[in-house]
């Protein structure tokens, strides 16, 4: 099987970005959107960036990576396998290259020679094993289990040889080890994983790290990748939930960057001087899960009935100004290979009636809990949707949570909350990490025999055509029997100082990937 190094992958990856290009990924692209600096990177200089994530329970587990501040943390002190490039194609990283057989089901990564941890210990085969399985076994509790599940057997053939083997196969498999999920972190003599150190591989040291308020990095002198990456010679990463506080801090120039801008004011921000605002159309999408295994919504019926409650368009132009677009109740936007042409779900409170009139009820009272911290205006979404349900006969009355401990407290607690997903480099990813079953991030503990058995069977797929069939209808079973409302796909719009130079912007995660301090610099 051909490894995705194959010059030929790239090119049809990047065929795959720019027709899906043509399909409005980069509609949303205003005036706003500034060209990046075409000077050389240059070193330099101590980067702040305010970033709308954070939460006093964080922990460098990677394990447990539940926020834009924690895998923007990961990215910057330690490298995974893989890395996804600005074009949507997979790049080499700690693996310098890799290859499939038996059918995808085997894969066997080389890894670069030479590359050392902070400590100056070298990067292994056996740092890479126990890096993987961290996250496996039956009592693990990590969000990348459902990842790393097919996987049966990882061995290093000599020290810088890693294979592993699948129950199926997986054409997909190089790409779920980019994930924030899956950094490399020192094996212990025992084999167990070394991540409470902060000791990575990356661009830059860890040198404190205090939750939910900050965290302050050193650039690595000895890193592999320094001549192209980690120009920085220091930075901090400021947890700063409040968007208001954040564009002041960019005003003011306390910081050089912040994401999540405020879309109301977007326009206004952007004609500050020496304020770049830019905007990137991707994967994320902004969701309200209901947990199918909790009544009422273990009934298909009601949660069909709440997903004709919604007036979308409403939505897109109120909480997002229309910088994104409307969803249609599954994860798979067009920035993504395979993403299928599916009628639209569109607001009718005479469907949502007939809905809940099919579950036994006239008439139906619930809770939505909301806070900003599960996306920027999720209160104001949720407001937004009560009035909108209430004309078919849904009392939705809307609970305002606290920012911090939200994805501790009430995501994946409560019934019905809010919640946003920034995506991942394949619908295979998505899928499984968040709507398979058992899967600790299924925030709606969906199990759907169908499903996931298609999910299984796509995996393994290795033609295209066959594949994007097999993928079609797992997107139209989520929209129609699934538990997650997905209103909109939001433009990643965040905003810098025009002293930051950067090269292409990656879509697969928001602020280049959430690589933007390994990548950017001071022009």
């Amino acid at each position: 099987m051909t490894s995705p190094t194959d010059p030929n992958c790239h090119v049809n990856r990047r065929t795959m970005m720019r027709g899906a290009a043509t399909l409005g990924l980069g509609a949303a692209a205003t005036t706003m959107v500034h060209t990046p600096a075409t000077a050389a990177p240059k070193k330099g200089g101590h980067l702040v960036f305010a970033i709308g994530h954070g939460d006093s329970t964080d922990t460098l587990d990677p394990g447990h990576v539940n926020n834009g501040f924690l895998a923007a943390t990961h990215f910057t002190i330690t490298n995974t396998l893989t890395e996804v490039a600005a074009d949507g194609s997979l790049s080499p990283k700690l693996a310098e290259s890799w290859a499939g057989t038996n059918e995808a089901a085997r894969w066997t990564f080389k890894l670069r020679k030479g590359v050392t941890f902070h400590n100056g210990k070298d990067v292994t085969a056996a740092d890479v094993i126990a890096s993987i399985n961290h996250h496996r076994g039956e009592d693990s509790k990590s969000s990348a289990k459902s990842m790393v599940d097919p996987i049966t057997d990882i061995r290093a053939d000599d020290p810088h040889t890693v294979t592993f083997d699948l129950t199926a196969g997986d054409a997909d498999f190089p790409f779920k080890l980019s994930i924030y999920s899956l950094p490399i972190y020192p094996a212990t003599e025992s084999g167990s994983l070394d991540w409470a150190s902060g000791v990575g591989c990356g661009g830059y040291v860890l040198k404190e790290m205090e939750p939910g308020v900050k965290a302050r990095f050193e650039r690595n002198p000895n890193y592999w990748q320094g001549g192209d990456r980690a120009h920085f010679d220091s930075a901090e990463l400021l947890s700063v939930l409040d968007v208001s506080a954040r564009q002041n801090a960019l005003i003011s120039g306390e910081v050089h960057g912040m994401d999540r801008v405020d879309l109301k004011t977007a326009s206004r921000l952007a004609q500050r001087q020496g304020v770049v605002v830019e905007e990137i159309a991707g994967k994320t999408h902004y969701t309200f899960p209901m947990r199918t295994d909790m009544a009422p919504f273990d009934d298909a019926n009601v949660r069909r009935a709440l997903k004709y409650a919604l007036d979308r368009e409403a939505m897109l132009s109120t909480v997002l100004s229309g910088h994104g677009t409307i969803g249609n109740d599954h994860p798979i936007s067009a920035a993504y290979a395979f993403a299928a042409d599916l009628p639209q779900t569109s607001y009718d409170p005479d469907k949502s009636k007939h809905y809940l009139s099919k579950a036994g009820v006239s008439s139906l009272s619930i809770e939505l809990s909301a806070a900003d911290a599960a996306f920027a205006g999720a209160v104001d979404a949720a407001v937004i949707f009560r009035e909108h349900a209430a004309k078919a006969g849904i009392d939705l009355k809307v609970v305002r949570e606290p920012n911090d401990g939200y994805w501790s407290n009430v995501w994946m607690k409560k019934a019905f909350c809010a919640c946003y997903w920034p995506g991942t480099p394949t619908v295979d990813g998505i899928f499984t990490q968040a709507y398979s079953a058992g899967a600790s991030w299924n925030d709606t503990y969906w199990n759907h025999d169908r499903f996931n058995a298609l999910l299984i069977q796509a995996r393994a797929e290795l033609d295209s055509a066959k594949r994007a069939t097999l993928y079609h209808e797992m997107q139209a079973l989520t929209r129609d029997e699934g538990g997650v409302i997905v209103p909109l796909f939001a433009n990643d719009v965040f905003a810098t100082s025009d002293k930051i130079g950067h090269g292409d912007l990656a879509n697969n995660l928001e602020i280049d990937g959430r690589k933007f301090i390994e990548r950017w610099w001071f022009a």
